[in-house]
């Protein structure tokens, strides 16, 4: 099977975990930041310790890919890539809107059959970066900058149950007041979530080339609405 060590680092919230074969051995994280210059490091080396101290050879590092926070996902970024030089590794992205999905999933026995899950991000005033998937965690829209008004989500709050969370969630509760719209609070992406995203990447040999890759969000974004991103 495979041994990950995964690194979040896309919003203010740094996080550092380890999964083998499914389960969390390692686990560290920072709410107080955005500190991820002095927190990361700090995480990685313990965790690298960890895993060492254990003999367990690591496999691959996975790394939350954006969309997210500028430096926050260079940061991670550039950990992630020199782990997999120095040690020989895989490097696999996981994609932030998808990883805030993961708990919900996982821990929400309350989600309806039908509903679709709205994670998002904020990019200041009132625009997120967000992304519609279904329970399968299915992308029934893909990520997209979105300027939030009451006709945003329309067409499918109009249809089905949508959940809203992450950290541009909370400034949308005023202007998404359709009865489908459902809000969930304090939902952050976390390294320990990785693990379900990385194994099926890992299992799939879905790897990014360590030498060119950076976060997708820099090549998409950045042309039309740079001023949003930094």
């Amino acid at each position: 099977m495979s041994c990950i060590l995964h690194i979040e680092t896309s919003t203010k919230v740094c996080s550092v975990a380890v999964t083998e074969d499914g389960a969390l051995l390692f686990e560290k994280e920072d709410r107080t930041g955005p500190s991820h210059a002095v927190q990361l490091g700090v995480f990685v080396d313990e965790a690298l310790s960890y895993v060492d101290n254990h003999g367990i050879p690591f496999d691959a590092v996975a790394v939350s890919c954006g969309p997210g926070s500028y430096t926050g996902l260079r940061i991670g970024v550039s950990m992630a890539k020199g782990i997999c030089y120095a040690r020989e590794l895989k490097l696999i992205a996981v994609p932030t809107l998808e990883l805030l999905c993961v708990p919900i999933l996982l821990y929400n026995e309350e989600l309806p059959e039908d509903a679709l899950l709205c994670p998002m991000i904020d990019a200041r005033r009132m625009e997120v970066y967000a992304a519609l998937y279904d329970r399968a965690l299915h992308a029934v829209r893909p990520v997209g900058a979105d300027i939030v008004d009451e006709d945003t989500y329309g067409e499918y709050l109009d249809r089905r149950p949508v959940f809203f969370f992450g950290d541009g969630a909370e400034k949308c509760r005023t202007k998404i007041v359709h009865p489908h719209a459902h809000f969930l609070s304090d939902v952050v992406p976390l390294a320990k979530h990785m693990g379900p995203l990385a194994e099926k990447a890992f299992a799939l040999g879905r790897f990014e080339d360590v030498a060119y890759f950076e976060p997708f969000y820099l090549k998409e974004f950045v042309a039309s609405k740079p001023k949003k991103l930094l």
